[in-house]
């Protein structure tokens, strides 16, 4: 069969109608046979808790748009897409480029976006049954220019792509874009002390002053996943949510209602870490586990403490990543304090293809400068990190 010609590209507004089994045989075939997916927020589960939800959807900004592509009646490979009416919950944003455009007499929304709502994560956007990795791919990218173009859209975006599909999107006329996070790598260390062994002095000094206050809080800090997360303990997640996405982003973007599908749906893939005092839930992060690599996702607190944020949202996650064999720890967006704390920095990938061919150049001539920046930035960075540069550093504790 020649599948150059016999694929057939279809959307659809509602995951209900693609069946689980489906999409994840394209999202997470690696998890067919048991164990964990390697990125969790791909999975029919957590894209339709996020729809199911609210969190998407009509009046949010986020209109599903599932992208599938198929040979006869068998699905090959699928895309989160979604049109957007804002840029807000993407992580890689473009509102300078929507302004320039707008301002040029343009009409920027709705644009198209590969993503994962909300969701700072890299992993596969372009997902593909295996067999079918290249032709399902190119697929999904040309259906996605193709869609915009065909109904006048002015772009299309994949943000945390992976840096094989970036090269690949390139090839097939969308341009690259690279930002960078903060990214904890696993060295085989056999427990955290290992781990604090590869610091300089310095720094592993103050790594152990900001453990021992965190944890002389008042309370206790417990990790909880799968049946150990009970409905209440949802119930302060959402009140820590709550208190930091209106300081941070104004309204937060998940509904209540995600919290609950969450513990029905999720919590095999969730690792709560909370802080206790007297009883009651004062603190928490929530973290999402792939098959190596641990996602921390939010955190939130209704009392303030002495560094318990490094505790509950950095030094946990590592020794939750040690003690499971996990290679790395992604901490989500921003945040150069990461890096005195072992959180090394990463380059992340994204696509963008442009219709108009002005604004195409445009944005080409300022991703070019933008990834000399983040480069360097990178570099820079990496030679500030907390790691001793040599094996024969003095080690003065």
């Amino acid at each position: 069969m020649d599948t150059e010609t016999a694929i057939e590209i279809r959307t659809m507004t509602s995951l209900s109608e693609i069946a689980e089994s489906d999409w994840d045989a394209c999202a997470c075939p690696e998890a067919i046979q048991g164990g964990r997916p390697a990125d969790p927020f791909t999975t029919h589960r957590f894209l339709s808790a996020l729809e199911d939800s609210g969190s998407v959807g009509p009046g949010t900004g986020w209109e599903p748009h599932y992208l599938t592509a198929h040979v006869g009646d068998d699905i090959i490979a699928c895309a989160p897409l979604y049109a957007k009416s804002h840029s807000q919950g993407e992580y890689i944003f473009d509102h300078n480029w929507a302004h320039a455009y707008e301002r040029a007499g343009g009409r920027y929304y709705p644009k198209l976006q590969v993503a994962v709502p909300f969701t700072p994560a890299t992993g596969r956007r372009f997902l593909t049954r295996p067999g079918f990795d290249g032709i399902g791919r190119q697929a999904l990218v040309q259906g996605a220019m193709q869609l915009a173009d065909r109904n006048g859209l002015s772009s299309v975006h994949a943000t945390f792509c992976t840096a094989d599909e970036a090269e690949e999107g390139e090839t097939l006329g969308m341009l690259h874009r690279t930002t960078q996070q903060f990214h904890w790598q696993n060295r085989d260390y056999t427990d955290f002390n290992a781990f604090l062994a590869s610091l300089s002095s310095r720094k592993r000094k103050t790594i152990r002053k900001e453990r021992a206050t965190a944890q002389g809080f008042g309370g206790e800090i417990r990790m909880l996943t799968g049946d150990e997360i009970r409905p209440e303990h949802w119930d302060a997640v959402w009140r820590f949510y709550q208190d930091t996405g209106a300081r941070k982003w104004g309204t937060p973007y998940l509904t209540r209602a995600f919290f609950d599908i969450a513990h029905e749906r999720l919590r095999d893939d969730v690792l709560l870490v909370l802080a206790f005092r007297d009883g009651e839930p004062v603190a928490g992060a929530l973290n999402l586990i792939g098959r190596d690599s641990l996602f921390g996702r939010y955190w939130g607190c209704t009392e303030h403490h002495p560094c318990l944020h490094f505790e509950i949202c950095y030094y946990q996650a590592i020794d939750f990543a040690i003690a499971h064999g996990l290679s790395t720890v992604e901490a989500g967006a921003q945040g150069e304090h990461k890096l005195a704390r072992g959180y090394m920095p990463t380059t992340c990938h994204a696509l963008t293809w442009v219709g108009d061919p002005g604004f195409r150049d445009a944005i080409a001539r300022y991703l070019d400068a933008e990834r000399a920046a983040v480069a360097e930035e990178v570099e820079i960075l990496t030679e500030y990190g907390p790691f001793r540069k040599t094996i024969q550093e003095e080690d003065h504790d």
